[in-house]
């Protein structure tokens, strides 16, 4: 069993990080949050019998010199407790493309790096330095996190997205620096480390982000197939979540019977129907990509979803008398019971062929014990 601790694991990527993780065998995760850095004791608490450390905690947006102060303080309070516990974890400081700029987020990423470096050497420790890019993701906050979550957080809202500067970004999706960190975890790599985007102007990605809130809300999936418009699309539907759902489809009836259109999609993908009894549950599991959407055709079902690491549950009752969808937002675990006293006929849709060897789906119950 692989120990990892996260700090910063309530932020966008420890967040992504933890779930992704979660899915994995043979890995335990344990995290550190401000109030574990308050403390000597937490803190060599924390480290204790870790394998591996990701250093994702500090400060980005604020006073230059709390910046500085801060994220400085974080690294040497990681290496002190390191040193008091006496133990060596291969330590992932996530640093940052931006980190020759002189600005004070810069400095500070330039100093922990200085500070990890020299412990690392100093006590024949494993230190990757990971280079990231202008990473996005689902729970992101706006104007913090991304300009992706901005855009994504006024579009959902109705609000209308202003370009400041229209800059270049290079993009890379929390769950690709996922990936990587699990990887580099298993085989360790000292030294720095890039992670690459795709690089994209500002206004590319406004484009981009308003040709999905435009389909989505006109019942049409967008094509997804590069992957970087999946991720971006992801994004954006977290920010629907949950007021957005569920989605009335219109009924067409006439004397030959009832019509709907059940999805409509420039992507294609997969669609199966199936039948639950009354009082049977389906599902209880998440995915960290894939589009999937529950549509009651008959009968009477209760959708329940649940944030990863959360407690609340959302719940939609849907009826194949009036049709309606919820589209299940990743890291979301998520089931449907049948609540009827007949047999429930649901329709599954799913932007991608079901794949054995690769499913991306993770067993979860959505009720936690």
């Amino acid at each position: 069993m692989m120990k990892v601790g996260i700090t910063g694991i309530h932020g966008m990527i420890g967040f992504h990080l933890r779930g992704f993780l979660h899915g994995q065998k043979g890995v335990e995760v344990f995290g550190a949050g401000r109030s574990t850095f308050a403390s000597q004791a937490a803190l060599d608490e924390f480290l204790s019998g870790l394998d591996a450390v990701v250093h994702l905690a500090g400060m980005n947006r604020g006073d230059d010199a709390e910046i500085e102060k801060t994220n400085i303080e974080l690294a040497s309070a990681l290496v002190a407790a390191c040193q008091r516990s006496r133990r060596r974890p291969h330590i992932l400081f996530a640093s940052s493309t931006h980190v020759m700029r002189d600005t004070a987020y810069a400095r500070s990423k330039r100093e922990a790096t200085r500070i990890f470096s020299e412990w690392a050497a100093r006590e024949q420790a494993v230190f990757t330095n990971l280079i990231l890019p202008h990473v996005f993701g689902e729970g992101g906050k706006p104007f913090y996190n991304s300009v992706v979550s901005t855009f994504c957080h006024q579009l959902a809202n109705g609000d209308v997205p202003v370009i400041v500067n229209d800059g270049d970004l290079e993009l890379a999706h929390s769950q690709q620096v996922a990936e990587k960190i699990s990887a580099l975890m298993r085989e360790p790599v000292a030294g720095d480390v890039r992670v690459t985007g795709v690089p994209m102007r500002v206004s590319e990605l406004l484009i981009r982000l308003r040709g999905f809130d435009q389909l989505y809300r006109g019942l049409v999936m967008p094509d997804v197939r590069e992957q970087i418009d999946l991720y971006l699309f992801n994004t954006f539907r977290s920010y629907l979540f949950p007021g957005h759902y569920p989605v009335s489809l219109q009924l067409h009836q006439d004397a030959r019977g009832d019509l709907f259109e059940a999805v409509k999609s420039l992507n294609g993908g997969q669609c199966f129907i199936s039948t639950t009894k009354p009082g049977i549950t389906r599902g209880n599991h998440y995915h960290t990509r894939k589009i999937e959407r529950f549509l009651v055709l008959g009968g009477k079902g209760l959708i329940r979803i649940r944030k990863l690491f959360s407690d609340e549950v959302a719940e939609f009752e849907v009826t194949g008398d009036r049709p309606q969808y919820v589209d299940m937002p990743t890291l979301h675990t998520h089931n449907i019971t049948n609540i009827g006293e007949s047999d429930m006929t649901t329709l599954f849709w799913s932007h991608e062929i079901f794949d054995p060897v690769n499913p991306d789906t993770f067993p979860e119950p959505v009720q936690r014990q």
